[in-house]
């Protein structure tokens, strides 16, 4: 009996979480002023655009307001992508940091 309570707790908790569903959207459709307004009250996007080498080609990615809304150990870098107005409207993405070798692990230190 027991057991059925902590059941009947756990699954209400769950369906009293709400779900958030991460809006997309298409760039080419909106103002970059409009894009970062979406992504500053929203905190992350999906945006759609089309490529300019193959316009046949529908790219997109995840745009986030800040760090915040990154994965772990991802930081939010900037990234252009088209809108509207503009060939190239600021956003940021999330991105592992890559860091170039230490060069320390490679300098030959002289024996005494």
């Amino acid at each position: 009996m027991r057991a059925l309570v902590i059941i009947a707790v756990t699954l209400a908790g769950f369906a009293a979480t709400p779900a958030f569903a991460i809006k997309r959207y298409n760039a080419d459709k909106l103002a970059c002023g409009e894009i970062r307004s979406i992504i500053a009250n929203d905190g992350a996007a999906i945006m759609r655009y089309r490529s300019k080498r193959d316009p046949s080609l529908v790219l997109y990615d995840r745009y986030v307001r800040d760090r915040f809304f990154c994965a772990w150990r991802e930081d939010a870098v900037p990234a252009w992508i088209p809108s509207r107005d503009k060939a190239s409207c600021l956003v940021r993405r999330c991105e592992i940091p890559v860091f170039p070798h230490d060069d320390l692990m490679f300098r030959r230190f002289p024996h005494n």
